[in-house]
């Protein structure tokens, strides 16, 4: 049998029929899934997560992105929210150093030379035009952009490098957001004030101590 299979293997090879090469797609597709660096060593990543999307490090344990067409709004979805975190971490820490009075998660309660009901419906109708831009855009042509720039890259910033790069920063900005957020929760400082009260005191401001004192803090006394 063996023998018959060689001879067979033989035949078909020399009479011009040979098998099929990877395309240069597949090569690239198999060439990234072995070079990314996956979320937990020597995990095997899913089968629809094969290391050609930026930042993709085979983490879906809830397998949102079984679907192909969710998946590229999902892509989409985490690129948005992580340029918004990254502009609102550099708002954050920039008021904070420059010295504005009002801390962050204040500013919504200031009073400001445009009252809050003028603000409301001129932001929604801004954020409304330009979002529904953006999903149009993006339905049309599966690239981020402005308004009717699809890709939007005025510098010249658009290759893969600079789009892994921005998912891990736009990553690192969601987490930093969010412990910003629990900080102001817990202890009422803000990150730069909050460090340096830890730093001055390390063993007695720290989380334990905002926990077990949260009336306290609440109060402003602590």
């Amino acid at each position: 049998m063996a023998a018959l299979t060689s001879k067979m293997s033989t035949k078909l090879t020399t009479s011009g029929v040979r098998p099929a090469k990877p395309t240069r797609a597949s090569r690239m597709v198999m060439k990234a899934s072995n070079n990314r660096p996956l979320w937990l060593p020597d995990v095997i990543p899913p089968p629809h997560l094969n290391g050609t999307l930026p930042g993709d490090s085979g983490f879906d344990p809830l397998g949102l992105g079984l679907n192909e067409e969710r998946l590229k709004w999902y892509v989409e979805a985490e690129k948005t929210n992580g340029r918004w975190a990254m502009m609102a971490v550099t708002g954050i820490l920039g008021q904070e150093l420059l010295g504005v009075p009002a801390k962050w998660y204040e500013a919504g309660a200031a009073e400001y030379d445009l009252p809050v009901q003028a603000q409301v419906p001129i932001l929604f109708l801004v954020m409304g035009f330009l979002e529904t831009k953006r999903f149009q855009g993006f339905r049309e042509t599966g690239t981020s952009g402005f308004i009717n720039s699809f890709p939007f890259d005025p510098v010249g910033l658009n290759s893969p490098k600079h789009a892994v790069n921005e998912v891990k920063n736009g990553r690192l900005a969601m987490v930093a957001f969010i412990g910003f957020a629990m900080q102001a929760l817990v202890s009422r400082t803000q990150p730069i004030e909050g460090l340096q009260k830890h730093l001055a005191d390390p063993f007695g401001k720290n989380i334990t101590y905002f926990l077990t004192h949260t009336p306290e803090v609440i109060a402003g006394t602590a």
